[in-house]
Protein backbone atom coordinates (compact mmCIF):
# COMPACT_ATOMS: atom_id res chain seq x y z
CA UNK A 1 0.00 0.00 0.00
CA UNK A 2 1.44 3.82 -1.17
CA UNK A 3 0.23 6.22 1.36
CA UNK A 4 0.54 10.06 1.11
CA UNK A 5 1.09 11.57 4.31
CA UNK A 6 -1.19 14.23 4.13
CA UNK A 7 -4.56 12.65 3.18
CA UNK A 8 -8.24 14.47 2.96
CA UNK A 9 -9.72 13.66 6.56
CA UNK A 10 -7.11 11.73 8.54
CA UNK A 11 -3.77 11.51 7.83
CA UNK A 12 -1.44 8.68 6.25
CA UNK A 13 -0.28 8.00 9.62
CA UNK A 14 -3.64 8.01 11.49
CA UNK A 15 -4.36 5.59 8.67
CA UNK A 16 -1.30 3.13 9.05
CA UNK A 17 -2.21 3.10 13.01
CA UNK A 18 -5.93 2.05 12.00
CA UNK A 19 -4.91 -0.62 9.73
CA UNK A 20 -2.43 -1.78 12.18
CA UNK A 21 -5.01 -1.58 15.19
CA UNK A 22 -7.21 -3.98 12.85
CA UNK A 23 -4.35 -6.37 12.46
CA UNK A 24 -3.65 -5.78 8.34
CA UNK A 25 -0.15 -5.91 8.13
CA UNK A 26 -0.05 -4.77 4.54
CA UNK A 27 3.08 -3.51 3.61
CA UNK A 28 3.17 0.40 3.63
CA UNK A 29 5.30 3.03 1.76
CA UNK A 30 5.11 6.45 2.73
CA UNK A 31 5.17 8.74 -0.53
CA UNK A 32 5.63 12.59 0.93
CA UNK A 33 6.44 15.72 -0.11
CA UNK A 34 6.94 16.16 4.02
CA UNK A 35 10.94 14.56 4.33
CA UNK A 36 11.33 15.78 7.96
CA UNK A 37 13.60 12.77 9.82
CA UNK A 38 10.86 12.78 12.84
CA UNK A 39 7.98 11.98 10.25
CA UNK A 40 9.89 9.30 8.83
CA UNK A 41 10.72 7.64 12.48
CA UNK A 42 7.23 7.88 13.32
CA UNK A 43 6.31 5.98 9.89
CA UNK A 44 8.82 3.15 10.23
CA UNK A 45 8.43 2.85 13.84
CA UNK A 46 4.65 2.55 13.37
CA UNK A 47 5.40 -0.76 10.62
CA UNK A 48 6.01 1.40 7.26
CA UNK A 49 8.49 -0.30 5.39
CA UNK A 50 9.87 2.86 3.57
CA UNK A 51 9.42 6.36 3.40
CA UNK A 52 10.03 8.00 -0.12
CA UNK A 53 10.21 11.74 -0.49
CA UNK A 54 7.88 12.90 -3.84
CA UNK A 55 11.16 14.78 -4.85
CA UNK A 56 13.11 11.66 -4.98
CA UNK A 57 10.87 10.97 -8.70
CA UNK A 58 8.36 7.97 -9.89
CA UNK A 59 11.65 5.87 -11.15
CA UNK A 60 12.56 5.30 -7.12
CA UNK A 61 9.23 5.46 -5.71
CA UNK A 62 9.12 2.13 -8.08
CA UNK A 63 11.86 0.97 -8.61
CA UNK A 64 11.28 0.55 -4.12
CA UNK A 65 8.13 -0.64 -4.62
CA UNK A 66 9.31 -3.70 -6.71
CA UNK A 67 12.28 -4.51 -4.07
CA UNK A 68 9.34 -4.99 -1.49
CA UNK A 69 7.12 -7.31 -3.15
CA UNK A 70 10.22 -9.21 -3.92
CA UNK A 71 11.13 -9.54 -0.57
CA UNK A 72 7.07 -10.61 -0.14
CA UNK A 73 8.04 -13.44 -2.63
CA UNK A 74 11.35 -14.83 -0.15
CA UNK A 75 13.85 -14.34 -2.43
CA UNK A 76 16.48 -17.07 -1.11
CA UNK A 77 20.03 -14.80 -1.00
CA UNK A 78 19.45 -11.18 -0.24
CA UNK A 79 21.97 -9.18 -2.69
CA UNK A 80 24.48 -6.63 -1.23
CA UNK A 81 23.31 -3.18 -3.21
CA UNK A 82 25.75 -2.12 -5.54
CA UNK A 83 27.69 1.08 -4.50
CA UNK A 84 29.91 3.34 -5.73
CA UNK A 85 32.75 5.10 -3.41
CA UNK A 86 34.34 8.29 -4.29
CA UNK A 87 35.92 8.96 -1.36
CA UNK A 88 33.53 10.13 1.48
CA UNK A 89 30.64 10.21 -1.26
CA UNK A 90 28.73 6.93 -1.92
CA UNK A 91 26.36 6.40 -4.83
CA UNK A 92 24.10 3.58 -5.23
CA UNK A 93 22.71 3.18 -9.03
CA UNK A 94 19.88 1.06 -7.84
CA UNK A 95 18.08 3.42 -6.00
CA UNK A 96 19.78 6.79 -6.99
CA UNK A 97 20.45 7.79 -3.80
CA UNK A 98 23.84 9.28 -2.78
CA UNK A 99 25.36 9.45 0.67
CA UNK A 100 27.85 11.87 1.67
CA UNK A 101 30.13 10.59 4.85
CA UNK A 102 27.08 8.24 5.49
CA UNK A 103 24.10 10.35 5.47
CA UNK A 104 21.79 10.64 2.88
CA UNK A 105 21.80 13.88 0.74
CA UNK A 106 18.58 13.67 -0.56
CA UNK A 107 18.91 14.29 -4.10
CA UNK A 108 16.03 14.17 -6.42
CA UNK A 109 16.82 11.75 -9.37
CA UNK A 110 18.42 14.72 -11.54
CA UNK A 111 20.00 15.91 -9.25
CA UNK A 112 21.87 12.06 -8.44
CA UNK A 113 22.47 11.73 -12.59
CA UNK A 114 24.53 15.26 -12.05
CA UNK A 115 26.17 14.12 -9.26
CA UNK A 116 27.03 10.92 -10.89
CA UNK A 117 28.07 12.72 -14.08
CA UNK A 118 30.33 14.94 -12.47
CA UNK A 119 32.56 11.84 -10.05
CA UNK A 120 32.69 9.49 -13.56
CA UNK A 121 36.12 10.62 -14.36
CA UNK A 122 36.62 13.92 -12.26
CA UNK A 123 36.90 16.16 -15.79
CA UNK A 124 35.17 19.14 -16.34
CA UNK A 125 32.00 19.14 -17.31
CA UNK A 126 30.12 21.68 -19.80
CA UNK A 127 26.88 23.34 -18.81
CA UNK A 128 25.42 21.77 -21.72
CA UNK A 129 26.54 18.48 -20.47
CA UNK A 130 25.11 19.15 -17.36
CA UNK A 131 22.24 20.26 -19.32
CA UNK A 132 21.78 17.44 -21.00
CA UNK A 133 22.23 14.72 -18.08
CA UNK A 134 19.53 16.33 -16.64
CA UNK A 135 17.16 16.52 -19.29
CA UNK A 136 18.06 15.20 -22.60
CA UNK A 137 19.99 15.72 -25.29
CA UNK A 138 19.16 18.86 -27.24
CA UNK A 139 17.21 20.14 -24.57
CA UNK A 140 15.94 23.47 -25.00
CA UNK A 141 14.93 25.83 -22.14
CA UNK A 142 15.49 28.92 -20.89
CA UNK A 143 15.64 32.33 -22.87
CA UNK A 144 18.95 32.93 -25.18
CA UNK A 145 21.39 30.64 -26.85
CA UNK A 146 22.88 29.99 -23.68
CA UNK A 147 19.97 29.77 -21.29
CA UNK A 148 20.19 26.87 -20.25
CA UNK A 149 23.40 28.14 -18.28
CA UNK A 150 20.87 29.59 -15.34
CA UNK A 151 19.36 26.30 -15.15
CA UNK A 152 22.24 24.59 -14.73
CA UNK A 153 23.48 27.36 -11.84
CA UNK A 154 20.38 26.82 -10.55
CA UNK A 155 20.47 22.82 -9.96
CA UNK A 156 24.46 23.25 -8.88
CA UNK A 157 23.30 25.47 -6.08
CA UNK A 158 20.15 22.72 -4.78
CA UNK A 159 22.86 20.37 -5.07
CA UNK A 160 25.81 22.04 -2.82
CA UNK A 161 23.03 23.48 -0.75
CA UNK A 162 22.23 19.75 0.04
CA UNK A 163 25.49 18.71 0.53
CA UNK A 164 26.19 21.72 3.14
CA UNK A 165 23.32 20.88 5.25
CA UNK A 166 25.30 17.82 6.09
CA UNK A 167 28.72 19.69 5.98
CA UNK A 168 29.09 23.30 6.14
CA UNK A 169 32.94 22.90 4.75
CA UNK A 170 31.57 20.76 1.29
CA UNK A 171 33.68 22.27 -1.46
CA UNK A 172 33.46 19.28 -3.55
CA UNK A 173 31.63 21.00 -6.89
CA UNK A 174 33.71 23.73 -8.52
CA UNK A 175 32.51 26.06 -10.77
CA UNK A 176 35.03 26.66 -14.22
CA UNK A 177 34.12 30.05 -15.24
CA UNK A 178 32.22 30.35 -18.58
CA UNK A 179 32.60 26.67 -18.80
CA UNK A 180 31.05 24.09 -16.61
CA UNK A 181 31.51 22.49 -13.35
CA UNK A 182 33.94 19.69 -11.83
CA UNK A 183 33.96 17.08 -9.24
CA UNK A 184 36.94 17.92 -6.59
CA UNK A 185 38.13 15.32 -3.76
CA UNK A 186 37.85 17.16 -0.22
Amino acid sequence: MVLDWALPGMSGFELLRSLRGRGIGLPVVFLTGYSFVELELQALDLGAVDFVDKARGVEVLALRLRVILEGQRQIPAVAMPEVEHHGDLALYPSTARALWRQQDTGLTVTEYKIVKLLVSDRDIHSYRAIYDTAHYAGFVAGSGALGYTINVRSLIKRIRRKFLAIDSGFSGIKNVHRVGYRWLDP
